[in-house]
């Protein structure tokens, strides 16, 4: 590289508050992947040290590719949470499945990681088939350490026997509770090449503003509906204005039917209440003052069957 060419590079640096990695500084992108529903949007929060990808109780909360950032004197680590792996069953879970699958293609390591509490199942078999011919490093994962039973060893043989033909390593951790997440990261950070800070180091998201106010209250939803308001729902953030005292937020909650725009509003208009009051709480920790947060409900009809209409509301196969 010329010396012009090493000017530019710190010109863009500066330009975009990205500091120079010192040598022997490592980076790169880390791929956390597995079944619906075993902890990888809880695992993601609690390495970043920050809330930036919704939790919930309900298989397939995530539905885009959400980096997480975490910066530490040694490397940068930049995660992309993926949809959990799963046969699809309309438009929407193929650009899921599909774009996890993307994911896997597109990262310099991959984490799997796999519900501990329990033994490995069909679903997790079906994902070691997907990395058979998969040349990056890998991590299997065993999350929910805290969760699990007399049996544990009889648990920990069934995940032992889907790496040992592949020599993954295996780091048992808990997600909720934060144990064995620094033997985690080790690992993680030892098998990274040395790189370049991607992103300024007090950054732990590349996702906007308005995208995470959009989760915040679509977790709220799926929380506080559960079952009933499964998957059919999306929400846009229709205008935000700001003001030096207060932000103000005008959202739609979009879902298929007649009913489930009941349900979401509820007798008298409580359950939007309801959900309105948590996701502005969770709202206001993001941007760390006060928020005025309106909601409507409106009906899109089999949304998730329209390539339009999945585009219109971000959800779309990714480069």
């Amino acid at each position: 590289m010329s010396e012009q060419e090493d000017n530019l590079d710190l010109e863009r640096a500066d330009a975009f508050s990205i500091p120079v990695a010192p040598a022997g500084y490592k980076s790169g992108f880390i791929g956390i992947i597995g079944r619906p529903n075993v902890g990888k949007s809880t695992l993601m929060n609690q390495l970043v040290g920050q809330k930036v990808a919704i939790v919930s109780p309900v298989a397939q909360t995530t539905r885009n590719r959400l980096r997480g950032i975490l910066t530490t004197p040694e490397a940068q680590l930049i995660f992309v949470d993926t949809p959990g792996i799963h046969k699809p069953h309309h438009q929407l879970g193929k650009v899921l499945v599909k774009n996890a699958q993307i994911a896997i293609q597109s990262v310099d390591v991959l984490l799997f990681v796999v519900d501990g509490s329990v033994e490995a199942g069909g679903g997790d078999r079906y994902i070691v088939d997907l990395l058979t011919h998969s040349q990056m490093p890998l991590v299997l994962g065993l999350n929910k350490i805290d969760q699990q039973s007399s049996n544990y060893h009889q648990i920990e043989d069934t995940y032992a026997n889907l790496a040992g033909p592949h020599n993954w390593p295996i780091v048992k951790f808990s997600a909720l509770n934060g144990d064995g997440l620094e033997a985690l990261q080790k690992f993680l950070i030892d098998r990274l090449e040395p790189g370049p800070y991607y992103y300024p180091p007090d950054l732990v998201t590349d996702q906007p503003e308005r995208f995470i106010m959009a989760e915040l209250i679509r977790e709220q939803i799926l929380l506080l509906t559960r079952e009933e308001i499964p998957h059919s729902v999306a929400v846009t953030i229709e205008k935000v204005e700001e003001t030096p005292t207060i932000t103000r937020v005008f959202a739609a909650i979009n879902v298929e039917r007649d009913s489930q725009k009941g349900i979401v509003i509820g007798k008298g208009g409580i359950m939007l209440k309801t959900i309105g009051s948590a996701a502005r709480e969770q709202m206001q920790k993001l941007i760390d003052g006060k928020v005025y947060l309106e909601l409507f409900v409106r009906v899109e009809p089999k949304w998730r069957q329209s390539r339009s209409r999945l585009a219109e509301f971000g959800y779309r196969v990714e480069e």
